[in-house]
């Protein structure tokens, strides 16, 4: 193996989540896995990089002056071509749908540097929606080397683009398998509990005989009125139903905090107890809260794969999804973000508790938590073969 140096480049919180579990699988079996932070999040990176216990190698020094994707795009390039300059790895690893994933497969594919996509081959079939993560993933498509689909749709989406059938595996989907790392192994098991923290005082005073719902919404193309939509609707179901408890962890983003902060301000006390606007809440908790949960509302891919493996029913906050899967397996709805469709989707579940029943017990169509060893397997035999 000429060099068995593996570049792993991620940022934010879901990519570092599903990219930890494969950073210690190749730590295993003589590979050399080598960890670029890409720079976004700071303060929902940090926390989760501390959870799983893996610090950076390297870390992006980026200075944004802009929100705009084209300054973020530009800067990710330059600076991620310099770091591969510099590291000049064997292989470089990326995950999902990001701007520092997109653009790090194509610095790497500048430098000649073959590149591994987990997570590959997810498509909406819509160029908008999710915007811009569609064409970032069908980007990857054209340059990785690797395509680690995490499903049997995934790989047929890729096959449909010609990609070549002897570079897509079939692994199944890292989220199970970092599930698998973070509710068994005893080294991750030690993080402190942020249940009885300020953000969360007070919940488990109220929620004794009541539903708890798990919320989060951050989408680009969610922004604005659908977020506005969201909240509203949030508000009236609390309103209207004393039985639920919200907690919801909001996104850093200042405008999702901003729209947030108009709708929830000016509760009643009662109604106010019932809902918790908290941080990002480190992995651990969110795995307890979901596993605590009656339902969840998101727009989030990872959490609604999250879900999936603890079985809990999922109303996916969005008009399209990359995740057909779930939806076929019946654990999960797409239902958009319109008022009536969100609450006559909790109303029903509410009231049928044969179709309750139906979404708490689908299978997990995302796989059997060791993806991350079958990529390494796949990885061993390439660049041994190389």
């Amino acid at each position: 193996m000429a060099n068995n140096t593996i570049l792993l480049c991620m940022g934010t919180r879901p990519e570092i989540i599903k990219m930890a579990p494969v950073y210690y699988a190749l730590k295993q079996d003589g590979l050399e896995p080598l960890l670029l932070h890409t720079g976004q999040h700071e303060d929902m990176a940090d926390p989760m990089y501390k959870f799983f216990k893996i610090l950076p190698d390297y870390s992006l020094p980026l200075q944004r002056t802009s929100d705009a994707l084209h300054h973020l795009s530009a800067m990710l390039l330059e600076k991620l071509g310099a770091a591969f300059e510099a590291v000049k790895p064997g292989a470089v690893l990326v995950h999902g749908d990001t701007a520092s994933a997109a653009m790090a497969a194509l610095a790497a594919f500048y430098q000649h540097i073959r590149v591994g996509h987990v997570e590959a081959g997810l498509r909406s079939h819509s160029r908008y929606n999710p915007f811009p993560e569609e064409k970032n993933r069908e980007l990857i498509g054209r340059l990785a080397d690797w395509h680690f689909a995490p499903t049997g749709n995934a790989r047929q989406n890729l096959l449909n683009e010609n990609i070549e059938d002897e570079r897509i595996h079939m692994v199944g989907n890292t989220i199970v398998d970092a599930v698998r790392l973070a509710t068994t192994s005893p080294d991750l098991l030690d993080n402190p509990d942020e249940l009885s923290g300020s953000q969360l005082r007070g919940l488990r005073h109220v929620l004794p005989g009541r539903r708890l719902v798990f919320l989060t919404a951050h989408r680009r193309e969610n922004l604005g009125r659908p977020l506005m939509s969201i909240s509203t609707t949030v508000r009236q179901l609390l309103l209207a139903d004393e039985d639920l408890v919200i907690v919801w962890p909001v996104h850093s983003n200042p405008r999702i905090r901003a729209t947030v902060d108009e709708v929830f301000t000016d509760l009643p006390d009662e109604i106010a107890e019932r809902i918790f606007l908290t941080k990002p809440l480190n992995y651990s908790t969110t795995l307890q809260l979901l596993r605590q949960s009656w339902l969840v509302l998101t727009d989030s891919g990872g959490i609604q794969e999250e879900a999936a493996c603890l079985q809990v029913p999922v109303l996916v906050l969005r008009e399209t999804t990359e995740r057909p899967e779930l939806v076929a397996s019946g654990g999960g709805r797409l239902i958009g973000t319109e008022g009536a469709a969100i609450v006559g989707a909790v109303d029903e579940l509410r009231g049928n508790d044969r179709a309750y029943a139906a979404m708490r017990n689908a299978p997990n169509p995302f796989g059997d938590g060791f993806a991350a060893e079958r990529i390494k397997d796949i990885l061993i035999r390439s660049m041994n073969d190389s």
